[in-house]
């Protein structure tokens, strides 16, 4: 990818906001001369889909860089290979991607870096402040201390640096088995602070690594490592999500007790919590393998590959994290603002087509039998840059059962026997008679076109009730089509003690077999997104297959956010 410019020149930041406490902070240290060139990064692990939470972090790293004239570095921060899969790397950069923004240099690894951070292990050991341990899990725990009372000394905290030494080699070359000790930094178990009462530095885990294999059996902790990679990258603002805060110290402890080439300073900012959602990897992985949905890309899961699928765009997950800004503390945003901001961008974007969701038959009584004609409808009522679409027109249409009614009120603005109503970019009709099955269902209306219509009013001046929409019975593009819901029935499914799973909407997934849509659709591109008129916005889904054409719902046309 193409690293972004390298200078202390910034792009304008828009004057319709003032600037969030990140911008004011580099703005400073770029006045003070304390940084040549500002360098960020993003860093997640590959444990996992990337999801909605992930957006606003990606933005905010890559756009500061951008508007600073700087670079983002892109690092898989992959020390866990017993959680880390080579699925969850190729989707992380194919989200990065897709969200539009290019990184520095190649995409880096904390397993690129493990080497030095042996290395610098070693130096704290002979430094007199790392020690291997062997108290178990459940005594490192009791030793620990709690929140109100400070921890207690490990027996194994006063070896010597050579005993030191000899056990962390025995460590590195296998001899011992996993759980069997740790390297721990010697800091302060009296600390108030419970991540600097001697944390684990190292720990075994004889499991292949998806980039180095079988080299090491013993990898680094994420608190040792991160940092250093900051420092080894030449970070200079490593932004964290605000449960880092407490880590922050021990950050850098590590800074200012090993001989890195930079350093680097966290900040932390609050992280996007969205009601109706669970965005922990560990909870959205348990929804994927229990088959509550169809994988990390189910059109229903917040992670950028659902929502992508379902056919949110990327500049519109962009705008939303600009509308709900940068803070210090934490808070909940309503599902409704993301909601505004897709519908918003898709009203602007989505192309405009017809498709019949519950059809029932029309048969316009008064047009020829086997004659044809083509109406042309815009792309986009504002966009001229989106081609016309040409719609065959016939005797026989289809219609949406929803919309015609033998007898209704004056509410009603669609068809009923005796009314009139007008079909989308075509003639106006008045319904005469309706035939039904056996089950008293409606399954053809026969209507009379009115002459003189096509683009105008009707002469004896008595106008349709409504408009709704058509496609012809035998120029149609046959499809399925999946409504959603949202996924959870309750506002903070994960809250308080609560089983999330017990929350899940039963009806979040509908699935509407037997749909027409105007035929220019059989052309479509998989995850091109189109407002089907009068019902919402729906994209081609990318696992249809060549015997179905499948539209997902992204979303629906009204919008509801009061924001």
């Amino acid at each position: 990818m193409t690293a972004a410019p390298e200078n202390n020149t910034h792009n304008a930041i828009s004057s319709e906001r003032p600037l969030h406490f990140l911008e004011q902070q580099i703005e400073k240290d770029l006045a003070a001369n304390k940084h040549q060139k500002i360098v960020t990064r993003f860093p997640p692990e590959p444990n996992g889909y990337l999801h909605i939470g992930h957006a606003k972090s990606i933005c905010l790293n890559f756009g500061l860089a951008e508007t600073f004239g700087g670079e983002c570095n892109f690092r898989f921060d992959d020390t866990n290979p017993a959680k880390e899969d080579q699925e969850y790397i190729d989707a992380i950069i194919r989200d990065v991607q897709w969200l539009g923004f290019k990184w520095a240099g190649d995409i880096r690894y904390a397993s690129g870096y493990f080497q030095q951070l042996y290395d610098w292990a070693i130096y704290l050991i002979e430094q007199g402040m790392a020690y291997v341990c062997h108290l178990s899990a459940d005594e490192t725990r009791e030793y620990r201390g709690t929140l109100t009372e400070p921890g207690k000394n490990s027996p194994y905290r006063d070896r010597s640096v050579a005993e030191n030494l000899a056990e962390f080699e025995k460590m590195r070359s296998g001899e011992y088995d996993e759980g069997t000790c740790i390297l721990r930094a010697k800091i302060d178990m009296a600390s108030p602070n419970i991540n600097l009462r001697d944390p684990g530095l190292y720990r075994i885990r004889k499991q292949s690594h998806h980039q180095t294999g079988d080299t090491w059996c013993i990898y680094p902790s994420y608190d040792f490592a991160h940092g250093q990679e900051d420092a080894i990258e030449g970070v200079t603002h490593s932004i964290c999500t605000l449960e880092f805060a407490d880590h922050r110290p021990l950050y850098e402890w590590f800074i200012e007790n090993l001989p890195v080439p930079s350093s680097p300073r966290q900040y932390e900012f609050g992280r996007l919590n969205l009601n109706y959602t669970v965005t922990s990897k560990r909870k959205l992985k348990q929804l994927v393998d229990e088959n509550y949905v169809d994988g990390w890309d189910d059109p229903r899961m917040p992670t950028l590959a659902g929502l992508r699928r379902r056919g949110v765009r990327a500049q519109a997950l962009r705008k939303f994290c600009e509308m709900i800004g940068v803070t210090k503390s934490d808070g909940v945003v309503e599902i409704g603002m993301l909601e505004h901001a897709i519908r918003d961008d898709l009203d602007k974007n989505a192309a405009r087509a017809m498709c019949v969701l519950n059809p029932i038959k029309l048969t316009l009584t008064n047009y020829p039998e086997g004659e044809s004609e083509l109406m042309i409808a815009a792309g986009h009522p504002n966009r001229d840059d989106l081609a016309e679409r040409e719609l065959a027109f016939s005797r026989d249409l289809f219609i949406d059962a929803a919309d015609f009614r033998e007898a209704a009120n004056k509410k009603y603005k669609r068809l009923v026997i005796g009314k009139r109503v007008r079909l989308r970019n075509a003639y106006i009709i008045e319904a005469d008679e309706c035939l039904k099955d056996a089950e008293d269902n409606v399954i053809e209306v026969k209507a009379r076109i009115i002459e003189g219509t096509l683009g105008n009013d009707p002469a004896d001046g008595i106008k349709a009730k409504g408009v709704i929409h058509w496609v012809d019975a035998k120029e149609n593009t046959p499809c399925e089509v999946h409504m959603y819901d949202r996924l959870f029935t309750d506002e903070a499914p994960d809250a308080g003690g609560k089983d999330f799973v017990e929350c899940i909407n039963p009806n979040s997934l509908s699935i509407l077999r037997g749909c027409v849509a105007e035929k220019g659709l059989v052309n479509s591109e998989v995850g091109q997104t189109y407002q089907f008129e009068r019902e919402g916005y729906f994209c081609r889904d990318a696992n249809d297959d060549k015997d179905t054409i499948i539209f997902n719902q992204t979303i629906s046309l009204r919008d509801n956010f009061n924001g």
